[in-house]
């Protein structure tokens, strides 16, 4: 007997890149643009964010604030901790609840899902009910930065990007057939692999000249604002020595970038969407713009991928 023909399902998954995720709000403008439908959505840290503020038909007033962020806004977020992490990180969480969809997953317009890690046993969690605010809160807790979240059942969760920082699994486990994936990851390394000079070749009468290297992406405006976290005390730092807070992001984006190979090549996704990101900072969320433009620039690129599939 021949297998009956269905109608695929299309899940869509987004990825951990902290401020970079302000690429998915492009990607899904893009998607809707395009008419491509999505019967679920999940997603790691970031992706998380954004995914809960689509699945409950947030999206557009989500992004519309999400751009009328600055430097005075976004630290206006930051509720300063001295244990677990930096941040508290129950500012945000509350601006959320107040203007922004706070439901039980059960109950989302669109299924929702993300993912945490046990920060005891290292297991990944995927959190597919309770309160979206508080699954969200807890697959956003970067070690170091955000402190971590008591789940209901007891364990300690961090954030998801540590284990799964694209989620097809996740997608699959709720029923997809067809797996977008966004990796924010995937040009990240060039961010730390800027040479120093440009020789040219020598011409007659005149000996080698440098030329001027690429200027680096760096979070220095947030280096400065919290250089007291790094120990300086408002002095110059010390030759070639990173502050503690540019050793923990570099080392969270190196993590993640080999995380996301590993576990797309074990479990790839059928369409990858992956923006250029690689010059905004971990914690450049007042950059929106540049983000959402080059998350709809790769979004566009991936469209006839994804018509193979979508037929």
């Amino acid at each position: 007997m021949a297998l009956a023909r269905r109608e695929p399902k299309v899940g869509l998954a987004l990825g951990s890149g902290s401020a970079r995720g302000w690429a998915h709000i492009g990607v899904l403008q893009v998607l809707r643009d395009e008419g491509v439908h999505l019967d679920m959505v999940c997603g790691s840290s970031i992706g998380a964010l954004v995914g809960a503020a689509y699945a409950a038909g947030e999206l557009e007033r989500f992004a519309e604030w999400v751009q009328t962020l600055g430097l005075r806004e976004v630290f206006g977020f930051m509720d300063f901790n001295l244990a677990g992490g930096m941040l508290k990180g129950e500012k945000l969480i509350a601006f959320w609840r107040r203007h922004f969809a706070d439901f039980d997953i059960d109950a989302s317009p669109l299924p929702f899902a993300c993912v945490a890690t046990d920060l005891h046993s290292g297991a990944e969690v995927w959190l597919r009910d309770g309160s979206i605010a508080d699954a969200v809160r807890a697959s956003i807790a970067l070690p170091g930065l955000f402190t971590p979240v008591v789940h209901a059942d007891g364990r300690l969760l961090v954030d998801g990007g540590l284990v799964n920082p694209v989620p097809t699994s996740l997608a699959r486990a709720m029923g997809a057939d067809i797996v977008i994936g966004v990796d924010l990851n995937a040009d990240i390394v060039q961010r730390h692999m800027h040479p120093l000079a440009v020789v040219r070749e020598s011409q007659p009468g005149d000996g080698p000249e440098a030329l001027p290297a690429p200027e680096p992406a760096h979070n220095g405006d947030w280096m400065r604002r919290l250089k007291f976290w790094a120990g300086s005390n408002g002095k110059a730092p010390a030759p070639k020595q990173p502050s503690m807070l540019d050793v923990m992001m570099t080392s969270v984006n190196i993590m993640q970038m080999r995380i996301t190979r590993s576990r797309m090549a074990g479990d790839p996704p059928e369409v990858v969407i992956a923006p250029r990101l690689s010059h905004l900072g971990q914690l450049d969320f007042h950059r929106a713009q540049e983000a959402i433009d080059e998350g709809r620039r790769a979004a566009q690129a991936s469209l006839p991928q994804l018509r193979q599939f979508m037929g």
